[in-house]
């Protein structure tokens, strides 16, 4: 898994229509047609005609498609249907999103800080395919009004939605799994193919970084899982519910990455979108934002974590020159560099 860089970021993964939508019969899956029929029956005709779409963003081979949903009491809300939905992502969306849906409108419920998720399964027409239903989320994505504080609310949700996820399934696992001296090696390997500027100094830092690379990961390895990361934390995943005051709340979707690790991942995951472009930040800095935000939960945020951090944006920044053919741009590249000379004396012999 790689994270996309921030000039990158896919379009909204979301329950709204957005530009690059594109009405389709079926979303261009053959299967789904033979599948309306008995989702309805299993809804109890709760659901209403489905219009499918495909999207610039979609690239696997789910299904999507804008409907209405009517409750037992006789009103009704936009929903988005998907078709199927990988394990992951069903089992984190329904885990903290599915309530009975007499509780749809309760506080507790337009509180939280994922999708709310009015009917799902496994099975489906016979076949093993998960599948739900979600509310339909005001639009655009918050990648459409980037700020410091769409940032700060970000962050804001990603805490609520680790403690949350905490709650629901204790942290295990073996978290992600990256070939750091591979990716290095091949950032140097590929450094000189690349347009990317300053390439003298970026073949200093890499050469340091490979000098210094057993010891920046006998800190980032040693690091405590205490978190289920979100692991796709931009603003192109995240939109609001409206709930009657300003602009809303801020949702986090796409729960396809989830895995356990230590929360610094989420907030330099967020802090790296920025690199090229810190003054969105402001005065915000990511990781400092998440640990207060955390800590206001009763999470922990302790420890080595501005070492951490820095083991992190290192071998982040490390990796642009691998990742440049597709992710790559002269501002971003300008902003991982500076992050390597800032950050690598504290590992440098």
């Amino acid at each position: 898994m790689s994270e996309p860089a921030p000039d990158k970021q896919p379009a909204a993964k979301a329950a709204r229509r957005n530009v690059g939508d594109v009405p389709s019969s079926t979303g261009g899956h053959d299967l789904v047609e033979g599948l309306v029929a008995p989702l309805r029956l299993m809804c109890r005709e709760r659901l209403g005609p489905i219009e499918w779409f495909r999207s610039t963003w979609q690239r696997g081979g789910a299904a999507t498609g804008y409907s209405t949903w009517t409750f037992t009491d006789g009103t009704t809300a936009e929903v988005l249907v998907k078709i199927p939905v990988g394990p992951s992502e069903y089992g984190w969306t329904v885990g903290l999103g599915h309530y009975d849906n007499d509780l749809w409108n309760s506080p507790e419920v337009r509180a939280l800080p994922v999708p709310r998720v009015v009917a799902a399964g496994e099975m489906l027409g016979g076949y093993d395919l998960a599948w739900f239903i979600v509310e339909k989320l005001s639009g655009p994505a918050l990648n459409q009004r980037i700020c410091e504080r769409v940032v700060r609310e970000i962050l804001c949700a990603a805490a609520e939605f680790q403690a949350r996820a905490a709650s629901l399934r204790a942290v295990a696992g073996a978290g992600e799994q990256r070939d750091w001296h591979g990716l290095i090696a091949r950032s140097r390997e590929l450094l000189e193919f690349t347009t990317m500027p300053e390439q003298k100094r970026w073949a200093k830092c890499l050469q340091r970084l490979e000098r210094s690379l057993p010891r920046v990961l006998s800190v980032w390895e040693s690091r405590p899982f205490n978190t289920w990361c979100h692991g796709d934390l931009h603003p192109g995943n995240a939109m609001r519910r409206e709930i009657g005051q300003d602009d809303g709340r801020c949702v986090l979707f796409d729960l396809a990455f989830v895995h356990p690790g230590h929360w610094v991942e989420d907030a330099v995951y967020v802090e790296r979108q920025f690199w090229a472009h810190p003054e969105v930040l402001g005065t915000t800095k990511p990781v400092q934002e998440l640990a207060r935000q955390r800590k206001a939960l009763g999470l922990d945020s302790q420890g080595e974590v501005g070492q951490l951090a820095a083991a992190r944006r290192v071998l982040m920044a490390g990796c642009a020159p691998a990742w440049w053919e597709t992710e790559g741009s002269p501002a971003y590249a300008m902003g991982a560099l500076g992050m390597l000379e800032k950050h690598l004396d504290l590992f440098a012999k």
